[in-house]
């Protein structure tokens, strides 16, 4: 069960600016969803393969790996301010 305390921890670490009035408003919700993660874990799932899809047999297509496209960096580098040995030239940024 979350409390008022665990509550705004929680709040603080997501970021979410919360007033004490909506502290109970928040614990309840959040207690809430631990309850259907507790019914979750009442369900028997012995014997049942895990999922990664609903869609058991279906196969991701894939497409051949090479390239389609290029073979003008000369036009692409001309856009750059400074080039050097056929790659952009930026400021240093760690020392």
């Amino acid at each position: 069960m979350i409390d008022d305390t665990t509550t705004k921890k929680i709040a603080k670490l997501s970021r979410i600016a919360i007033t004490d009035d909506e502290v109970s408003y928040y614990k309840d919700r959040l207690n809430g969803v631990l309850g259907w993660v507790d019914q979750l874990q009442a369900v028997d799932t012995d014997g049942i393969e895990p999922l990664t899809s609903v869609l058991i047999e279906a196969v991701t297509p894939q497409r051949e790996d090479k390239v389609t496209d290029g073979g003008y960096a000369s036009k692409v580098l001309s856009n750059a301010p400074e080039t050097k040995a056929g790659f952009f030239v930026v400021p240093k940024v760690i020392e």
